[in-house]
């Protein structure tokens, strides 16, 4: 295909939405607005309703002429033939799982566009020099089996399969379900080995809303994604003693939560200091009774930044200040007000999931650039600006793209959201930003396949 062919494919934005908002019928979360679609998303991974979707992706695919496999982790492989069916596919993707109160747009977005990009593929007759496939990853989201990206990190070869297999639910609460179970279960345990041999990729993009406010804000249409910030999961824990609320004075107490508290502002402060972020979204505590001091608090902590340097700094200065303030000594001012105590804590961390920083591939991103300019109009780089249209960024989250690019070169597109936000039922792009985002994605796979083409790269550069 000429490049003028290329630029002139473009999806049909009525039928994208309709996907979207099909598949968004199993797993309905909470409802933010009036109309129809205006409910948030709750479609666990390996979940009863995730096994409604999966089945949709599976008989889309198949009736749309790809070869659909399954493999030992539960990702599925949607391959469309080209001229060359001896090489690895270009793959685009995503996932299908969501948050426990999500949106319709994260992740849901990746799939449904890859799987239109297929459709307009067919509807124009095109030939692509090699495969094109369309991959959907099991529990990126890691809320269910906390561990996120977990398949597409077995697929890599940096997650054993044995360790995801026995990755244990979280939620509900005492639930005893493991990975492999519930693959089972759904009848998603496929029988191709998960890894980058058995499903070989010549490369693989991801188109995902921004989660996060900057293409808005600059009202800009187009995130062209040169990697991904690194990041580190912990689990802190600390030891105090129970004691009675009304009979253990300030000064005798060892107060669990009061010390984490102080180590989740300490965290704060810290991570503003040198540049990083710091969050805490699960607190866990005991013995959970009104008029006793907490003696046992764990709480998690996430720690973000572009560079792997600064995480590291970040993560070595919380853990001398949460020994500090284990011990009852005063950090960063955080005991001003509050009365010393001669009784301690302890304080133990434990490493969940680490993952570095990622640079993403030169020729996929100048795959996505080209695309967008296809799209939106040519543009000067200026700083990381392009245009008046797009920006070149770096994600804030992990994505599978993160392990996917440790085994073949890959790129995403981002999209603006309302208000930046996501991991929300209110979560929102409009329908001309998902098929710009679309578009992107169709045009820079097509362009990818080209270049292989003229390259000849069978499995990639």
């Amino acid at each position: 295909m000429s490049q003028k062919d290329i630029a002139g494919l473009k999806v049909d934005k009525d039928r994208l939405m309709k996907d979207i908002h099909t598949t968004c019928e199993w797993g309905k979360g909470e409802r933010w607005g009036d109309a129809e679609t205006e409910t948030g998303m709750s479609r666990l991974s390996l979940s009863d309703t995730d096994k409604q979707a999966r089945d949709w992706f599976h008989e889309t695919t198949t009736a749309l002429g790809c070869k659909v496999h399954v493999d030992a982790m539960g990702n599925q492989f949607a391959v469309r033939p080209g001229l060359n069916n001896d090489a690895p596919p270009t793959y685009a993707g995503s996932h299908l799982d969501t948050q426990p109160t999500g949106g319709r747009y994260d992740g849901i977005l990746g799939v449904t566009a890859a799987v239109e990009m297929l459709r307009v593929l067919n509807d124009n007759w095109v030939e692509t020099s090699y495969p094109t496939a369309v991959v959907n990853w099991t529990n990126e989201e890691g809320a269910r089996f906390p561990k996120s990206m977990t398949a597409s990190g077995v697929w890599s070869g940096d997650i054993p399969l044995e360790d995801a297999h026995n990755l244990k639910s979280v939620i509900p609460a005492n639930d005893t379900a493991t990975m492999r179970s519930e693959l089972e279960r759904i009848g998603y345990l496929g029988d191709v080995p998960c890894s980058w041999e058995a499903s070989p990729m010549a490369a693989h993009f991801e188109l995902h809303i921004e989660q996060g406010p900057i293409l808005e804000a600059e009202n800009r249409r187009i995130g062209v994604v040169q990697g991904v910030q690194s990041y580190k999961w912990f689990t802190v824990t600390v030891r105090g003693r129970d004691s009675h609320t009304g009979a253990t004075s300030f000064q005798h107490r060892a107060d669990a939560l009061l010390t984490a508290s102080k180590m989740i502002l300490a965290s704060h402060k810290i991570a503003s200091k040198h540049g990083a972020l710091a969050s805490t979204g699960i607190l866990n505590l005991k013995p959970g009774s009104t008029n006793t001091v907490p003696g046992f608090v764990q709480f998690s902590l996430d720690i973000r930044a572009p560079q792997d340097d600064t995480v590291n700094t970040t993560e070595a200065a919380c853990k001398s200040a949460f020994s500090a303030l284990a011990a009852g000594e005063d950090v960063l001012n955080i005991q001003a007000g509050c009365t010393p105590s001669s009784r301690q804590c302890t304080v133990d961390w434990h490493t969940d999931f680490v993952s570095p920083a990622t640079h993403f591939h030169d020729d996929c991103i100048a795959s996505v650039q080209a695309a967008a300019q296809d799209l939106c109009g040519s543009g000067e780089v200026s700083g990381r600006d392009i245009g008046s249209w797009g920006k070149l960024m770096t994600s804030g989250a992990g994505h599978d793209s993160v392990y996917a690019n440790k085994r073949c070169p890959a790129s995403m597109i981002f999209v603006p959201c309302r208000d930046g936000v996501s991991h929300n039922p209110s979560e929102y792009s409009s329908p001309e930003q998902c098929a710009d985002g679309a578009n992107v994605l169709l045009g820079a796979v097509v362009r990818y396949d080209k270049l292989r083409g003229e390259r000849g790269w069978e499995s990639g550069p």
